[in-house]
């Protein structure tokens, strides 16, 4: 399950897609748009800046932008880079010390085995789906849950 901070980075870096290139956001308009708390919000946008997915504009004019088009960004780097991984066990997350205290075993352990192909198929998931492909299906939903016929000649 993913936290509420990741949630929120998600909806916030939707927001931010939909923006014109030139257009910084700012935070406290972004929180607004989105309502999520201004100072959680703010440590939120650090740690995807740090992680190379935003850049920041200072003063007039300024405010939060993607750093890459949104078509090349993973959800699973946004994923990473606020909850760490995938791993469903600690002992999947740690390659330094694959062992839980409750296990004598690593390698033999069935709980382990099955959270390890859980990981691989969550991680092939977020891996090869964008942004971009998470905002197109939202579109895709909305334009079926209001039965708007879309033809195109």
């Amino acid at each position: 399950m993913i936290s509420k901070k990741t949630k929120y980075a998600l909806k916030a870096l939707i927001n931010l897609a939909g923006q014109p290139v030139d257009e910084p956001i700012l935070i406290s308009e972004l929180a607004r748009q989105e309502q999520i708390p201004r100072k959680f919000l703010e440590a939120i946008l650090l740690s995807l800046k740090n992680a190379g997915l935003l850049q920041s504009k200072i003063g007039k004019g300024g405010g939060y932008f993607l750093a890459k088009e949104p078509r090349n960004i993973s959800i699973g780097s946004i994923v990473k880079t606020l909850e760490g991984g995938y791993a469903p066990l600690q002992c999947l997350n740690d390659s330094t010390n694959p062992r839980c205290d409750e296990c004598n075993d690593s390698s033999s352990c069935g709980i382990r085995l099955v959270m390890s192909d859980v990981m691989l198929a969550t991680s092939s998931i977020l891996e090869t789906t964008t942004l971009a492909d998470m905002i197109e299906r939202s579109d895709n939903a909305k334009r079926a849950n209001s039965k708007i016929m879309d033809f195109n000649i």
